[in-house]
């Protein structure tokens, strides 16, 4: 029996072979002949006396496919076809035989065979179908390794976006999660730090221990050393019993510290000695404890500017900085807005029972313009701040279409909608292209209106807009429809 690096590609031979092919043919003019001609169309090929080897060599070998003699004098062809397939269901296995009849092609077929030709064989054919076998093998194998790739990047059911930067940190997430590296995710407020750490707990080994999230700066300075590592009974006034901080209660699990750069000089040294030693000392204890815990830390001040200020350790935030995740900011993910509107519609509908159909799904849109108005926004409060204005909405909403008039002034005022204004106002020195437009809109649709006596139909006729354009932007420049009284 040859060796396994007979058998096994070398990284040469994988690069310019189209294929790996295992002959097993008790007939040596066969091996020969498919040997000849296989490697002439450029493939690799490894050849078997008998099922005894032909076997051995398929379990120690990479084999992209397999041509079978039905008849062999140790064992049948049918028998290595079954004993194959007890534990291979992908190598692609061409049967080969004298005995050319329905009978044993049916036969072969069911136990498993992709293909069966008869001896002797059609060059050319068997040459076509091999490469379509293995053309076809190929792209399953691709489609497979594509459902497994987007099935990772979908796998994080309560984050939403599609946008090339957002689906770049999920397959982050996926790499980083399995691992015990602590991460430090770093992200403006309101991008989701906290969401992509419990994602990254969600989908670790740790996922059934406990996640522990603290927000160092809601803390106050005096009391954040015994919140992490707890304290004894007496250790301070109002210390009147023992207490775990949130290192022990997050023991075997993962604990989420968010705004790290929050944290005293005093605190940052104490936080270092148990991110490397593994262990903590409870406030007024003089007892050690071990624990198991991997830190996820968050942040959006900038660490390393901080380091060279001197307002945050260095050799802490190479600890916390193994693994750096950032987060980008809505503005830099726009593609997201409309699929993150309707999440939080189906989010907020639910909570408020308002605009659901029969199947439980929000019937909310916003207006055309409505919306442009979202995609131009900047969004510095990012996910949390479209978040807010979706619920806003949700909850001020009377029709199914929400308009612009429902959204934020502060959101319609930093687009340059200042629209509508007091009756004869000029436009401020400052205006933007937005609110030129808009007043130009508002003059020109009130004339129009005027001048057919407030029939709307009549001044979209006019202006050659549909009538629900036309009603649309009177409700979002604040344009007053009155009927003139008619004359005699």
């Amino acid at each position: 029996m040859p060796d396994i690096e007979s058998v096994t590609p070398t990284a040469s031979e994988a690069a310019s072979s189209r294929g790996r092919i295992l002959v097993i043919d008790d007939e040596a003019d066969i091996r020969e002949s498919f040997e000849t001609l296989l490697e002439l169309e450029g493939y690799t090929v490894q050849t078997a006396e008998n099922a005894t080897e032909g076997l051995k060599k398929f379990e120690s070998g990479v084999y992209d496919l397999v041509l079978l003699d039905l008849m062999m004098p140790d064992r049948s062809g049918l028998e290595v076809l079954d004993d194959i397939r007890r534990r291979d269901k992908e190598t692609p296995i061409f049967l080969i035989t004298a005995y050319g009849s329905i009978e044993v092609a049916v036969e072969a077929l069911k136990s498993g065979a992709n293909d069966y030709f008869s001896k002797p064989w059609d060059n050319e054919k068997l040459i076509i179908e091999i490469e379509r076998q293995l053309a076809r093998t190929r792209l399953e194998q691709e489609n497979r390794e594509l459902r497994r790739a987007l099935k990772q990047r979908y796998s994080f059911p309560n984050i939403v976006g599609k946008s090339e930067r957002m689906l770049r940190v999920l397959d982050l997430v996926t790499q980083v999660a399995p691992s015990k590296s602590n991460i430090l995710i770093t992200g403006e407020t309101g991008t989701g730090k906290e969401l992509i750490a419990k994602a990254i707990h969600a989908n670790s080994p740790r996922a059934d221990q406990p996640f522990v999230g603290v927000n160092s700066s809601s803390m106050p300075p005096d009391l954040i050393e015994s919140t992490l590592f707890g304290h004894v009974k007496g250790a301070f006034t109002g210390a009147i019993a023992n207490r775990k901080g949130y290192f022990e209660t997050a023991n075997r699990g993962t604990i989420f510290l968010d705004e790290i750069g929050t944290l005293t000089l005093d605190m940052q040294v104490k936080l270092l000695r148990v991110l490397q030693e593994r262990e903590l000392m409870p406030v007024g204890s003089t007892e050690t404890i071990k624990v198991d815990v991997r830190i996820l830390a968050a942040t959006n001040a900038d660490l390393a500017k901080m380091v060279e200020e001197g307002r945050f350790r260095q050799d802490l935030y190479y600890r916390l900085n193994v693994i750096n995740l950032a987060l980008p900011p809505m503005r830099d993910r726009k593609e997201d807005i409309p699929i993150l509107i309707e999440h939080f519609f189906q989010v907020y509908c639910k909570d408020n029972d308002k605009f659901m159909d029969v199947q439980g799904r929000s019937t909310l849109c916003f207006e055309p313009e409505a919306m442009h108005i979202l995609m131009d926004y900047t969004w510095p409060g990012n996910v949390r701040e479209l978040e807010n204005a979706v619920e806003r909405a949700v909850v001020l909403a009377t029709t199914e279409t929400v308009p612009v008039s429902v959204l934020p002034d502060y959101i319609l005022h930093s687009t340059g909608v200042r629209i509508p204004r007091e009756g004869g106002e000029a436009l401020p020195a400052d205006a933007s292209l937005f609110e030129i437009v808009a007043d130009f809109e508002a003059r020109k649709i009130t004339e129009v209106l005027e001048a057919v006596n407030y029939s709307q139909t009549d001044a979209a006729a006019r202006l050659k807009i549909p009538l629900s354009t036309l009603n649309q932007k009177i409700k979002r420049l604040g344009i007053q429809v009155k009927r003139k009284a008619s004359g005699t």
